[in-house]
């Protein structure tokens, strides 16, 4: 499963809520990772995620795999609107 998200928050995504995002990937058994400027990494890492480097008007498509793939998924929409972060692409 995917879902692409473009990223409205001014500042992208920086430290708060890459750390509510990898919290919330960690919460789940699936495996989930985020595509975004030519890059793939986990979003179980903080390190990972903050190394996209996510900027206002980017896109980033998050990958899932396993047996709660759309919990996830729809706890990252949750993430996205409680944080103010952006709005579902596609």
């Amino acid at each position: 499963m995917q879902k692409t998200y473009k990223i409205t928050d001014e500042d992208g995504i920086h430290a708060r809520p890459a750390t509510a995002l990898v919290n919330t990937a960690n919460k789940f058994k699936s495996e989930v990772f985020a595509e975004a400027n030519n890059r793939k990494v986990t979003m179980k890492s903080i390190l990972g995620v903050l190394s996209l480097g996510l900027e206002s008007g980017d896109l980033v498509t998050f990958i899932t795999e396993g047996e709660d793939a759309s919990d996830l998924l729809a706890a990252f929409d949750d993430v996205f609107s409680q944080e103010g972060l952006g709005i579902v692409y596609r």
